[in-house]
């Protein structure tokens, strides 16, 4: 019987690849239905994916990815609608910078629009740069007027070699929280510095992003990526010790955390031990499942695809209850 009901519920998801999927899961000859999780939804959305055109997959050797594929993976795990985050900023990557620097950022970003215009009804894209770069805040306005980008922006704190202790870096930041507040675009950004580099962080990397950044976009959506590591995995202290500061003062109504999402794209991975996966249960409740978005990031390399990384969240001990209030989980930037 456990068959059959697996069968058929595979059938249906091959027939409505795009609607939330219903999946059945059974322990084979448990009965008692405290051993059976019986129903889950696939998520309403990705909210952290990327393609990678022709120019910058030469560039950093990753393949190509384009919005058809995505739309694939997407399909083959029931999921409607997916956030597409440019990685014009790779090319703006401190001592890898090529030749006409800002006019490749801006052939990426229109490549990563024309790529999204493609799916206007199921994708939705965000602009992407370096942003100490002196070009970064006109950027910013350039992607504001892209109809296909104009909901947000991506920042990549490692890849741009972002410090927080630098007050520097902190003033160029500064601004361009203002101006993205300002046209309301919203801002998925990657916390975590320069492992490479062994840039510091930590607390207090964590206390200067909430107390000077996020008091500048009280109006958008400030989505932390990774829950603030990097992956694939979750075996990063630092990172923990940045995500404490900010699921305290989320778990404390600071107002400031109002408009505050996280992500956690590629760090629930079958590899964790057991006591990481009981960590990221711990945050996930601390910060509030209702601030939980899926997303499962690049289809590159070790990343999970959409599917496996939804099978693998599963897998934690979270309640049927706690898992359907993630799936059904939407930025207000996908509203």
């Amino acid at each position: 019987m456990t068959k059959l009901l697996f069968l058929t519920f595979s059938s249906a998801l091959l027939l409505f690849p795009s609607s939330a999927a219903v999946v059945v899961v059974a322990q084979s000859n448990q009965t008692s239905q405290s051993n059976v999780r019986a129903v889950r939804f696939a998520p309403a959305a990705d909210h952290h994916q990327h393609v990678f055109s022709p120019a910058i997959s030469e560039f950093s050797g990753i393949k190509t990815i384009t919005a058809q594929d995505v739309i694939g993976l997407l399909d083959a795990a029931g999921i409607r609608r997916g956030v597409i985050l440019s990685v014009a900023y790779m090319f703006g990557r401190p001592g890898r910078e090529p030749k006409d620097e800002y006019a490749k950022v801006k052939a990426e970003n229109d490549w990563t629009s024309a790529q999204v215009a493609l799916f206007p009804k199921r994708l939705r894209g965000f602009c992407g740069f370096n942003p100490l770069k002196d070009y970064a805040l006109d950027e910013l306005i350039r992607c504001s007027k892209d109809p296909n980008l104009r909901y947000g922006i991506k920042l990549h704190f490692g890849n741009s070699d972002v410090r927080l202790e630098n007050p520097e870096h902190v003033e160029k930041l500064k601004r361009i929280f203002r101006e993205a507040n300002a046209r309301r675009m919203a801002i998925v950004v990657h916390m975590r510095a320069s492992i490479s580099l062994k840039r510091p962080y930590g607390a207090e990397q964590a206390r200067v992003f909430l107390e000077q950044l996020l008091p500048l976009a009280p109006d958008i959506p400030v989505q932390i990526a990774h829950f603030a590591s990097s992956g694939p995995g979750y075996d990063d202290p630092p990172a923990h010790a940045v995500i404490e500061v900010l699921a305290e003062a989320v778990a404390k109504k600071d107002p400031r955390t109002r408009n505050l999402w996280f992500d956690f794209a590629t760090n629930v991975v079958p590899e964790n031990s057991s006591e990481i996966s009981a960590v990221l249960v711990k945050l996930i409740r601390q910060i509030g499942v209702k601030k939980v978005l899926y997303g499962s990031d690049a289809a590159a390399g070790s990343n999970l695809r959409p599917r496996e990384g939804w099978a693998a969240l599963t897998r934690l001990e979270l309640s049927e209850k706690e898992l359907k209030t993630i799936a059904k989980n939407v930025a207000p930037y996908l509203r």
